[in-house]
């Protein structure tokens, strides 16, 4: 099994890179990983006063089922922001394209936070979740989960909310914001709770911002709720909080389901 430590020191993003089977999510790649590649090709090229990773948005275009090579290209670098474009190729197909932003924070007297975290106590006091080897895709196994509330997936749950602990089992040495769009990922999409039994899905796309630059941590709490599920997509909203209740991390993603 590769963690994900040892497979960000062997990558290098003017090489093929094949992830190992752990890291697979059905006949894909798991798509967290993906879009951490992404940042990461960018970050290993990028001079040393580069601005912090601020924003991203992720087109999952096809599967990845080859060898995947990923070429930045920087659309824009102004005095404070900076825009790449990534595209993530498998073999001679366009898997991912993404857009990221890096912005260097600015003062302003404008602050405000109109979202605190939900009232859960620590990663300590819930127990770790077995996941079913039958059910859970290989690159669940590279996360340590522990539910806080809302719903589990395939429970046949009215509340399409997941709320859980979670944290790499490696990301030693690994960059605080490609280790964090990874994690970002690693919970299957909410409306799975309200599933009945295992059917496919596919993420479509996905929007990424961080109120701040990313700082190292270990356990982060996860909620993710579908907001509507209509004609055969879901449109879900994810949270990302630390140990302290800082909020590190808003998306939204668009995910395609199959049942």
């Amino acid at each position: 099994m590769t963690s994900f430590a040892q497979m960000l020191q062997q990558f290098d993003p003017d090489s093929p890179f094949v992830a190992p089977p752990n890291w697979l999510q059905g006949r894909t790649v798991f798509g967290g990983l993906s879009a951490a590649l992404s940042l990461q090709a960018v970050l290993r090229e990028c001079p040393t006063d580069f601005p912090p990773f601020k924003s991203a948005q992720v087109s999952f275009i096809g599967p990845v089922t080859q060898a995947q090579t990923f070429e930045a290209s920087v659309l824009r670098q102004g005095r404070s922001v900076t825009s790449v474009a990534v595209d993530c190729m498998s073999g001679d197909d366009l898997a991912l394209r993404t857009t990221l932003l890096f912005a260097q924070p600015r003062a302003s007297k404008i602050t405000h936070n109109s979202w605190g975290r939900p009232l859960v106590e620590g990663p300590s006091r819930y127990p770790a979740l077995v996941l079913d080897r039958n059910v859970a895709p290989a690159c669940a196994h590279n996360f340590e989960m522990r539910a806080a509330g809302g719903s589990l997936p395939v429970s046949g749950a009215e509340n399409p909310e997941l709320l859980m602990w979670v944290r790499h089992l490696d990301a030693q040495g690994v960059d605080p914001a490609v280790a964090l769009v990874a994690l970002a990922d690693s919970l299957p999409p909410a409306a799975m709770t309200c599933f009945t039994e295992p059917a496919a899905i596919s993420s479509a796309s996905w929007m990424i911002d961080l109120p701040q630059p990313a700082v190292v941590g270990e356990w982060f709490l996860i909620s993710s709720f579908s907001q509507q599920a209509l004609e055969g997509y879901s449109l879900q909203d994810m949270e990302i909080w630390d140990e302290s209740g800082r909020r590190v991390l808003w998306a939204r993603q668009t995910v395609a389901i199959f049942t």
